[in-house]
């Protein structure tokens, strides 16, 4: 501990003139403190914030990476995946990211069960923004993936623009793949959401769609910075960090871009509360975590609880929940194309 270097005679000598007295001189008397324009200047005292009044809430049902063996809660079936959809739908859920699984609970391109999943949730909630990862890692799959993409039965789709670890698995989608994944999905008239991981992956973003004029802003972006291998969050102080960052990297190659911050990894749902803080949308549920807290090893039950936590955050903070026709305008999705796709 260092030495107390305190002048106590000159301090003694100063108390005994003026006592401990404050100096206060309230110059806009007999108001205290203006808590809206200055009386004196005239102008704001604390302005308002800019930030986005409205958030959309996004539940990402299942995922790929995730099985019962990691959470024995995790929606496999088509009837789980569905029934956890409504779920969701029922308490205000704008949008349902869809992953369908075979019987051994891995994740396939499989358009039969894309269509039943689809096709029964677009048949009971025709204004419910449906989006689906179509991965392709075989011929059969991208032959899969254009199906689904020629039916309609999304409207939006997540085009990955990365190369990394992600956990114990290489994912990595060519520089040729990303073009023609996103080709086909404009072409349809569906929303490309470019789906990023790390750093790289917005100047991939940037380099290879839009600034060669294949996609045009303000697009849809979902950030996905907390699964392991992608934008370390071990602290909050990382996290804040990181999310910071990347968001401030979108913002510098699609300045109106929608973001849309998946609760990702160990950060869960403080993650997405620090979104929100940051005027941003979330995306929530058992894809993206297993965990509803990054410093305790509670399980997600069930996707609407997640849900429910993300909706009283965006209260808690003043924000509003997006309605579904408020998304859909938002992210530029065509009205009435779930009737549509639907019907047919």
């Amino acid at each position: 501990m260092s030495a107390n270097t305190i002048n106590w005679e000159r301090v003694r000598n100063r108390v005994a003139k003026e006592n401990i007295r404050t100096y206060w001189r309230p110059y806009a008397a007999p108001t205290i403190m203006s808590a809206g324009d200055s009386l004196i200047s005239g102008a704001p005292q604390m302005p308002r914030w800019d930030a986005l009044p409205k958030a959309a809430v996004s539940v990402a049902i299942n995922g790929a990476f995730f099985t019962k063996a990691e959470n024995p809660n995790q929606a496999q079936t088509p009837d789980e995946i569905i029934r956890s959809a409504k779920e969701c739908i029922a308490e205000g859920a704008q949008i349902i990211h869809i992953h369908v699984r075979d019987d051994g609970g891995h994740n396939v391109l499989d358009v039969d069960r894309f269509a039943e999943v689809l096709g029964r949730l677009k048949s009971d909630h025709p204004n419910i923004a449906l989006d689906a990862c179509l991965v392709a890692v075989n011929d059969t799959e991208c032959k899969g993936m254009q199906e689904v993409i020629d039916r309609l039965l999304v409207n939006a789709v997540p085009v990955n623009t990365t190369a990394l670890i992600l956990g114990d698995n290489l994912f990595v989608k060519p520089p040729h793949a990303i073009i023609e994944k996103t080709r086909m999905v404009v072409d349809a008239g569906l929303v490309p959401q470019l789906a990023v991981y790390t750093d790289g992956d917005v100047d991939n973003a940037r380099r290879l769609l839009i600034d060669s004029g294949l996609v045009k802003g303000p697009l849809t972006w979902l950030l996905l910075a907390g699964l392991p291998g992608c934008t370390p969050m071990y602290s909050p102080q990382s996290m804040m960090d990181g999310l910071v960052r990347q968001v401030g990297l979108i913002r510098q190659v699609d300045p109106g871009a929608n973001i849309i911050v998946c609760a990702g990894g160990r950060a869960s749902l403080h993650l997405a509360n620090l979104a929100l803080l940051m005027g941003l949308h979330v995306r929530v549920g058992m894809e993206d975590t297993v965990w509803k807290w990054p410093h305790r090893d509670d399980l997600i039950e069930r996707n609407v609880d997640a849900f429910r936590i993300a909706r009283t955050m965006v209260e808690n903070l003043g924000r509003e929940l997006m309605t579904a026709d408020e998304f859909r305008q938002m992210c530029g999705i065509s009205a009435g194309a779930n009737t549509t796709a639907a019907a047919e």
